[in-house]
């Protein structure tokens, strides 16, 4: 495996927004939001959190590594599923506190622990005469 990146402390507010130097915002609790999406369809695939070590991995290696809140720990994403997702282009926010993370799925090309194509496969209802509020499935 290459040697894995470091990530400098953020510096200005216009360095942020307006420099050439990667260095991610990660929040209180060491994480930072990745949005993985379809690198050809640019279908929202699944939101995870990345921490500064699957980060590193992720760039040094070319598949996305994420952390994994429930377990408390780094998760190679597809390794025990075959869904290894590939790092086509990252991208990072204005204040470069969230990812956008454009990859392309082996395996089935699924994304969810649910078998699905993608983690977002359910609309929220809202009846303003009831006030009940229900999901509802649609298709993927």
């Amino acid at each position: 495996m290459n040697p894995l990146p470091s990530f400098a402390a953020p510096g200005t507010k216009r360095d942020l927004e307006e420099g050439e130097t990667f260095t991610p915002r990660f929040g209180p609790d060491g994480l930072i939001t990745a949005l993985a999406v379809d690198a050809d369809s640019g279908a929202v695939l699944m939101l995870a959190h990345m921490n500064a070590e699957s980060l590193a991995r992720t760039l040094a290696t070319g598949e996305v590594w994420y952390w994994s809140r429930s377990r408390a720990e780094l998760w190679h994403k597809g390794a025990t599923s075959g869904q290894i997702q590939t790092l086509v282009e990252m991208r990072v926010d204005c204040d470069q506190d969230a990812l956008l993370l454009r990859v392309r799925v082996g395996g089935d090309g699924g994304c969810c622990h649910t078998g699905r194509r993608d983690c977002f496969y359910r609309g929220v209802s809202y009846d303003a005469g009831s006030g009940a509020v229900t999901l509802v499935s649609r298709p993927s």
